[in-house]
């Protein structure tokens, strides 16, 4: 997933997430609750709703299915043990497993019976309670960035021009003494790990140092081989260690504005200065390893697929998992004419992942899907917004 999709699961959701490059929120109140219901007299006078699903966008088909898809991915979750047993010490009252159930299975029956966007919002209004996340202070807003899963050239071996290997999960991980060894330790201060703890391990290489890097952030990707074949790759486990945003990192020491960072801004940075690449990405220590996953769809922190732009990861520590929400923010869309915009919009969505740079309730990764377009989408993100879940009253 975080965040797959690696994903991280990143809990790495397997799949893990871009955003983090982007500079983090501040925490809201510890005490704070993570959601609380509110009035939509007074929060949706001008909350439009999703039309995404019923008209499509810029020559693309609605997404109706997809949106179906993903609620009975959520369905599938909500029906194991494992959502009994985290639902029965959810902290905010009233939001029960059975709740958050009954709650998916009517609102798939409106989707699939509402004619209109008017019809389906009317319904929602009329059946459902909002729940808002409390945000990453007292205003309510909410950070969001966004994650996808990359294309990369790769190969099987290492040669002259693959030099930088991503690595398969040791078998004695688990017994690995804490501290865990640093990244410069694990891939060496110029990351071909030519001397690393690893070595023998090695599950593909990259010419690249930066992208295999991004695939750690990230947690899963997509690649084609040079030997004409294509694999898949997800997250299988970490070293024990906080993620640090790259980007945070940059901008203390002014390399980069600390506002506006994106990835395209990251790598420009390290195309004119590569040689910072050993000052900065060992700064990263939690370590990710890695396994193909033979094709699977990218699977999220709660075990099933996530869906392009209708799966996103929060803090599962606060947010409930599985949960129908509406995000409220900006996403980005890509014109007929090529050009990139970003209007305001208001989607359903599903919370199906996680991350290590997705904290508290002021936190949200949108999952934009597989390949360089949703690369493109995931690299600009980074607005505020609002978040809310939708439970049956």
């Amino acid at each position: 997933m975080k965040k797959i999709i690696a994903l991280f699961c990143l809990g790495l959701a397997l799949v893990t997430a871009i955003p983090a490059f982007a500079n983090s929120p501040t925490t809201s109140s510890i005490n704070a609750p993570p959601l609380h219901r509110v009035s939509l007299n007074r929060d949706f006078t001008n909350l439009a709703f999703d039309e995404q699903i019923f008209w499509g966008r810029n020559g693309k088909p609605a997404d109706k299915q997809a949106l179906l898809q993903s609620v009975d991915h959520s369905l599938r979750y909500l029906s194991t043990p494992t959502a009994a047993r985290v639902y029965s010490s959810y902290p905010v009252e009233g939001i029960t497993v059975d709740r958050v159930r009954r709650s998916l299975v009517r609102f798939r029956q409106l989707v699939v019976n509402s004619r209109s966007p008017e019809e389906l919002q009317a319904a929602v209004q009329r059946e459902f309670a909002f729940y808002k996340s409390s945000g990453r202070d007292a205003s309510g807003d909410v950070h969001f960035t966004a994650y996808y899963v990359p294309m990369h050239q790769a190969s099987r071996v290492r040669t002259e021009e693959y030099r930088y290997p991503l690595y398969r999960k040791p078998a004695n991980l688990e017994q690995w003494s804490l501290p865990h060894p640093t990244r410069a330790e694990l891939e060496g201060i110029d990351g071909t790990g030519s001397d690393s703890l690893l070595r023998g391990n090695e599950l593909v290489w990259f010419r690249d140092r930066l992208e295999a890097f991004l695939v750690h952030v990230q947690g899963s990707a997509r690649l084609q081989l040079t030997d004409g074949t294509e694999m898949s790759i997800g997250y299988a486990g970490s070293t024990d260690y906080d993620y640090v945003s790259l980007g945070r990192e940059m901008a203390k020491e002014g390399r980069v504005a600390p506002t506006g960072i994106s990835i395209p801004v990251i790598q420009d940075y390290f195309e004119r200065v590569p040689e910072d690449l050993d000052v900065f990405l060992p700064r990263n220590n939690r370590f990710i390893f890695f396994r193909e996953t033979n094709g699977a769809p990218p699977s999220g922190s709660i075990g099933v697929p996530v869906t392009a732009d209708r799966s996103i990861a929060t803090d599962k520590a606060m947010m409930p998992p599985g949960a129908l929400a509406l995000v409220h923010t900006r996403i980005p869309f890509r014109t007929e004419n090529g050009e990139m915009e970003t209007p305001v919009v208001s989607r359903f969505v599903l919370d199906q992942d996680t991350g290590s740079a997705i904290k508290s309730p002021g936190r949200v990764d949108l999952f934009l899907g597989t390949g360089p377009e949703a690369g493109d989408r995931a690299g600009i993100v980074g607005w505020t917004g609002e978040l809310y879940y939708l439970l049956l009253k």
